[in-house]
């Protein structure tokens, strides 16, 4: 299978959500996002290591890192490689002197460390045609990651978006990508698939 390569293009932060995040996946040289809803400390933990914040002590992606070095094992790159009732699973490939292995890993974990070491993620196109978000028109800065605090819109719950039809639920996940809102926007993306089904 060929693989894609995405670079982090966005983390977002729900105001209305306290414990969700997403960090969004951009395709390189293209218009397909993939949003992937992370927890608040590996949500901190790569906003950090993408701001480039020394923090005081290290923190456990840094020691990881740090503990790779020592044993020069090298992280060459990250692939998220399946999806599962919206779960995403990933492997970091690393190789030391004499072996290179693949080691399974949570996404959330395998980003902060792609961040870390500077390695390519990449992912398949199954993968991004079930779960990713094409984007009409980008405005990204190239090498500027945007932190993004977002609302949701007026629509409520996810019960909300059973009563809209496939037009309306299309017109709605362009505005709340306009917004920035990545997590709302997958809501309204898993209806949009469900539906297709």
């Amino acid at each position: 299978m060929k693989k894609i390569e995405l670079e982090i293009v966005a983390l977002s932060h729900s105001i209305t959500q306290t414990h969700s995040y997403a960090v969004v996946l951009g395709e390189v040289n293209g218009l397909r996002r993939l949003p992937i809803v992370i927890g608040g400390f590996e949500a901190q933990a790569i906003a950090v290591a993408l701001e480039r914040m020394q923090p005081s002590r290290p923190l456990t992606h840094d020691l990881m890192k740090n503990f790779m070095m020592a044993f020069n094992v090298e992280l060459h790159e990250v692939i998220i490689n399946d999806l599962q009732e919206g779960i995403f699973y990933s492997k970091l490939v690393c190789s030391s002197e004499s072996d290179t292995v693949e080691i399974d890993s949570r996404t959330s974990d395998a980003l902060a460390l792609a961040v870390r070491f500077g390695c390519p993620i990449y992912t398949f196109e199954h993968i991004l045609e079930s779960a990713g978000i094409l984007m009409e028109d980008t405005h990204k800065v190239k090498g500027k990651t945007e932190l993004a605090s977002t609302t949701t819109t007026t629509t409520g719950g996810n019960d909300d978006l059973k009563n809209l039809t496939l037009e309306e639920l299309n017109h709605l996940l362009g505005e709340v990508l306009e917004q920035e809102d990545y997590i709302r926007a997958i809501a309204i993306r898993d209806e949009i698939n469900s539906r297709k089904k």
